[in-house]
């Protein structure tokens, strides 16, 4: 698939089986977010990747979580599932580091371009995924398995895996909606 087609076609895939990337198409995914646009090279993020007994890991931080805000029992549930939409799910966090020329905001920014990248990766060699955020990526409970404080923030759980399904077509957008020229 060539970069124009795979930029310009990118659907998010929900539906998502074994087997999920592993050995150099993992390598590959990983190497392509530590790409991401990095003004000072403060490579501001951190990648944990979520597979098997992982999964279960995750489950159990997102449980606490829904449980911790007294959550009723159907959300405890969904968030206890969540985890298992797909076969791996990599947490993208987004490490800050104090800089005079590089603000907060960028690194944050720099940490979701590494996610973009990650999943347009997985989906040049075959794989497809999606990208969540959600309300217990800011949980207090999650940010804390995760060691997120200060500034730091959990930028997405990316969902990894083969496609259980055929993308929809990619809708059309007029870019003269969307940009203007100075």
């Amino acid at each position: 698939m060539d970069a124009i087609t795979l930029l310009t076609q990118r659907r998010s895939i929900p539906r998502l089986l074994a087997p999920a990337p592993t050995g150099e198409a993992l390598d590959n995914m990983l190497a392509a977010g530590l790409r991401a646009p990095d003004h000072g090279a403060l490579t501001p993020w951190e990648f944990v990747v979520a597979t098997g007994e992982g999964l279960d890991k995750l489950s159990a931080i997102l449980k606490s979580a829904a449980e911790a805000d007294n959550e009723e029992d159907a959300v405890v549930e969904k968030a206890t599932k969540s985890p298992y939409r797909a076969p791996m799910v990599i947490t993208v966090i987004a490490r800050t580091k104090q800089h005079d020329k590089v603000p907060v905001i960028e690194q944050h920014i720099s940490a979701g371009c590494a996610a973009q990248a990650m999943q347009m990766a997985a989906v040049a060699q075959g794989f497809q995924g999606f990208w969540r955020t959600g309300k217990w990526a800011y949980h207090p409970v999650v940010r804390e398995a995760f060691n997120v404080s200060g500034d730091d923030e959990i930028v997405g759980f990316l969902y990894v895996g083969t496609p259980d399904c055929t993308p929809a077509g990619v809708p059309k957008r007029d870019t003269a909606k969307y940009v203007t020229y100075l």
